[in-house]
């Protein structure tokens, strides 16, 4: 079968198409022929050689952490009836207590060897490329705005607006009754944000944009900012949070969170949240959000925006054009 790898850590350049044998399911496995690979930015972050502190990933190896497609093959003691139903599943190696994955690999492949209990089924009415789509995105940005308690009428700035988990929040945001700010880079992806529900949108590549937000705001801030930015930006939604506010963070596309300290959040009594102070999920309770996000989906509540694909092959291409920031919503590859 086709697969691309890291060579080593790097640049784009380190992913290089092969082939290696097609896999065979073991006991309580099942393989999947894969339509399409979801791209996260975490994969670019893992290819360039950071997070070795917190996933135990070394080159050479297959990278990408979900997949759509249909199950080919089923091992002993798996249902037979799963052959031939399209699916969509995390991959890699998976903690043995909490059932979740701990190295995201083995994506970007035509087949992948999963655990049968880790397929998910797709619901009438939702395509497998939007399925996947909401694999790791839809139960993050479910989470995160379960967790900035967002009521009808709360200006909410979502700052990278037009990325995966960005556009998901807009959109709950907005179906919440909040009137959303999206903040993101350049005018397509303002144009996106728009679409997908903001009332306001400011370009952050900009000087002065943190101005337009306290304009919005009539001067008061943000009641809740989703920063999916991180770093510096991030410390400027956080600037722009209204007292009292609520600030999730849970962006690091410079390779930092916002920097925000104790004495700052308390001094100003803003609510800080992070990734890490999310509620700790095992495999059941992760299931449960990614059905509850392809439920919305498939009912029209919400709608992953997929603004670009790229055949297996061009993987590389595809990790140049998330480091250029020059992607909307969500990336796949296509086998």
């Amino acid at each position: 079968m086709r697969v691309v790898q890291v060579e080593r850590f790097g640049g784009p350049e380190v992913l290089v198409p092969g082939r290696m044998p097609d896999p065979v399911a073991g006991p309580g496995q099942a393989v999947v022929g894969v339509f399409a690979a979801d791209v996260m930015f975490l994969d670019t972050q893992i290819r360039s050689g950071w997070g070795g502190e917190y996933f135990a990933v070394s080159p050479p190896y297959v990278p990408g952490n979900g997949v759509a497609g249909r199950v080919v093959s089923a091992g002993e003691g798996v249902d037979a009836d799963w052959i031939g139903t399209d699916v969509i599943t995390e991959t890699g190696r998976r903690d043995p207590g909490t059932g979740l994955s701990v190295a995201p690999t083995d994506g970007y492949a035509e087949q992948v060897a999963v655990p049968a209990s880790g397929l998910i089924r797709l619901p009438d009415g939702l395509g497998p490329r939007e399925a996947v789509a909401l694999l790791h995105d839809g139960p993050t940005a479910l989470m995160l705005a379960e967790a900035a308690r967002i009521k009808p009428d709360d200006r909410v700035l979502v700052a990278a607006a037009a990325g995966g988990a960005g556009g998901l929040l807009v959109q709950l945001a907005r179906a919440a009754g909040a009137r959303v700010i999206g903040a993101a880079r350049g005018r397509r992806k303002l144009d996106l944000a728009r679409e997908l529900g903001a009332e306001a949108v400011v370009d952050y590549s900009e000087p002065g944009w943190t101005d337009r937000v306290r304009q919005f705001t009539d001067g008061h801030g943000a009641e809740v900012a989703l920063d999916g930015a991180g770093g510096r930006l991030g410390r400027s939604a956080f600037d722009v949070t209204a007292r009292g506010g609520r600030f999730i963070a849970y962006g690091a596309s410079g390779g930092e969170f916002a920097g925000i300290g104790p004495q700052e959040s308390q001094s100003r009594e803003v609510d800080v949240t992070t990734l890490f102070d999310l509620p700790s999920l095992d495999a059941a309770g992760k299931r449960r959000l990614v059905e509850e996000a392809l439920g919305h989906a498939a009912a029209g509540r919400i709608r992953p925006f997929i603004g670009q694909t790229f055949d297996l092959e061009r993987a590389s291409e595809a990790h140049a054009a998330i480091a250029a920031r020059s992607t909307l919503g969500k990336t796949l590859l296509l086998t």
